[in-house]
């Protein structure tokens, strides 16, 4: 958390500075004949890196000889191991790693940052001939193709819109699912969870990276307590900050377990592809669920539903719509003095009943 803290007051005080300096002569525009090498830059949480692999796997497989590699943070690093299509991870947050990249010739470098400069930034000092990037604020001066960027789209299809330079008109249909686990993982995870697989599993995710997407732990316990009534394996998923919550809510329970802090990504990955359901707030481990094809509940109360929520007929979407939300932008949430009263009138009734009419479907 220091880090991103850290990378976020960088670029709130060098950012437009930087920016101005380096647009002062501007952007050649300019499509190489070829595109052999290919470098993304995604900064930033889960969601968003898992949001972008199907325009990976589209521009790869336009592309079939290009070399791609991604330019990720520490937090989010692991979702790309899970794509084939990917040949390196570099790390954005390990100066060593950072400047390693400014000494490889890239054909185009794709910066998929929606607000913050410094990425963009990072695109430029590369000197690839075409750089990609959403024209947001003062950073659509470094680009040799800028691109709008509307809240009002789908993050994924917006992702494909930066593909439109290499590809022209792009199809942004998607077939899911696009996460590939490694088959090592799933079996070490199948035999975890082999005491819960006589019945169907239910996972749940009572974690956020802000208070205000949180729905309880205490809802999160009603629920998980009416779903092993009903027959269904609860498991309960999450970092070490969650533990305490997911101790609560499999308290007492015969057929639940609380796997918090206790694996990877991947493995939790794997953990989803095993489970009939997910319940989640707006997370990224709701975007994993919709990439493996795991059914889904999602709560969205502060985040912009049309953005962010998953797509397609195995997921329930519940929202009160009240009139200050959504309130988050461009990955910024404000204090709630209303004590997220978007997520506190969620009831279990309506979580229980989408979980049912989904795990019965």
């Amino acid at each position: 958390m220091k880090k991103i803290f850290f990378l976020k007051f960088i670029d709130a005080i060098l950012g437009k500075l930087l920016c101005k300096i380096l647009s002062q002569k501007p952007a050649t525009r300019y499509v190489p004949t070829r595109f052999a090498k290919i470098l993304y830059i995604r900064p930033g949480g889960i969601g968003d890196a898992v949001l972008l692999l199907p325009s990976i796997i589209a521009l790869k497989h336009s592309n079939p000889g290009a070399e791609i590699d991604i330019l990720a943070e520490t937090r989010n690093c692991a979702i790309f191991s899970l794509c084939p299509e990917i040949n390196r991870v570099i790390l954005y947050d390990s100066p060593t790693q950072l400047l390693s990249i400014l000494r490889k010739k890239y054909d185009v470098v794709i910066d998929t940052e929606q607000w913050h400069r410094l990425s963009a930034v990072i695109a430029r000092l590369t000197r690839a001939p075409m750089t990609i990037g959403y024209s947001t604020n003062e950073r659509k001066r470094l680009f040799t193709h800028p691109i709008t960027y509307s809240h009002d789209d789908y993050e994924m299809n917006s992702f494909f819109r930066l593909l439109i330079p290499l590809m022209g008109k792009t199809d942004d249909e998607v077939k899911v699912p696009f996460l590939s686990i490694p088959s090592e993982t799933l079996e070490s995870v199948r035999l975890l969870l082999n005491p819960l697989l006589s019945t169907k599993v239910v996972a749940l995710f009572p974690g956020a990276s802000i208070r205000e997407r949180k729905w309880g732990s205490h809802k999160f316990r009603e629920t998980a307590t009416r779903l092993s009534a009903k027959g269904y394996s609860v498991v309960v998923m999450g970092g070490k900050e969650d533990i305490s919550d997911a101790g609560e809510i499999v308290s007492g329970l015969d057929n639940a377990v609380n796997f918090c802090g206790k694996t990877s990504l991947v493995e939790t990955t794997a953990i989803l592809k095993e489970s009939a359901l997910l319940i989640t707030g707006d997370s990224g481990i709701m975007h994993i669920a919709y990439g493996l094809g795991t059914p889904t509940v999602s709560l969205f109360g502060p985040g912009i539903e049309k953005k962010w929520a998953p797509k397609g007929e195995n997921v329930a979407v519940i929202n009160k719509y009240l009139p200050c939300s959504p309130c988050t932008k461009f990955g910024y949430t404000p204090r709630c003095n209303k004590g997220a009263e978007c997520m506190s009138q969620i009831t279990v009734d309506e979580v229980y009943e989408k979980a049912i009419e989904l795990l019965e479907r």
